[in-house]
């Protein structure tokens, strides 16, 4: 792959694959970089830049192989691979998050649930059964997670994270309402879900710019 990849194209790459798996299925074989352009809202250049990012893919005349595109891309993201994930919070994101039916489907497997609340624990979540936090560093001394979903109060979010860092957990997404700050060694992605509204009241407010 190549040196520096910026994060604008890192955050396109999952649009990618998910228009790729969809021609896919729809039985498309090929497809140019002006056909992806047009249906992802992008030039044909932007599209050949990005994937280009990654190395050579595609022939002149001939466009994309759309599976060999899509496998090329879920390797480049590592969804070809499985990834455990276990959630800290059995509250309406946490629960959410543990009931999707797509995060399966691309790898990620959650393995477990945790709360605090006497509330919430022994509750069933779908297959899982919440689990009290207290339990949570003899589970993970038996069993290995490669991502923590924190759905959190802001409160404990940090602390919790940190706890989870030194019981081995590099991989974070978190939905608690501010920036983790964790070792370079950690990869974390902040979900901030009332910026994603005051973006989309921006552009409402700015349609024609």
């Amino acid at each position: 792959m190549a040196g520096y990849v910026s994060e604008a194209v890192i955050k396109r790459l999952p649009a990618y694959y998910r228009h790729l798996k969809e021609l896919e299925r729809d039985g498309v074989v090929q497809i140019s970089s002006q056909g992806l352009g047009e249906r992802m809202g992008l030039t044909a250049s932007q599209i050949r830049q990005d994937i280009n990012c990654f190395g050579g893919f595609g022939r002149q005349g001939y466009g994309y192989g759309v599976s060999d595109l899509r496998a090329h891309i879920g390797h480049i993201m590592g969804v070809d691979e499985k990834h455990s994930m276990i959630i800290l919070g059995a509250g309406n994101i946490g629960r959410a998050v543990a009931l999707a039916d797509s995060f399966p489907q691309n790898g990620f497997e959650t393995t477990a649930i945790f709360d605090v609340s006497a509330a919430c624990v022994g509750m069933q979540v779908g297959a899982l059964t919440v689990q009290d936090t207290a339990e949570l560093e003899r589970y993970l001394s038996e069993n290995t997670a490669d991502i923590a979903v924190l759905a959190l109060p802001k409160s404990c979010a940090q602390q919790m994270a940190d706890t989870l860092y030194s019981y081995g957990i590099r991989g974070f997404w978190n939905f608690a309402p501010l920036d983790l700050k964790l070792p370079k060694d950690a990869s974390v992605v902040n979900v901030h879900l009332d910026e994603g509204l005051e973006v989309l009241s921006f552009r409402m407010k700015h349609n024609d710019l």
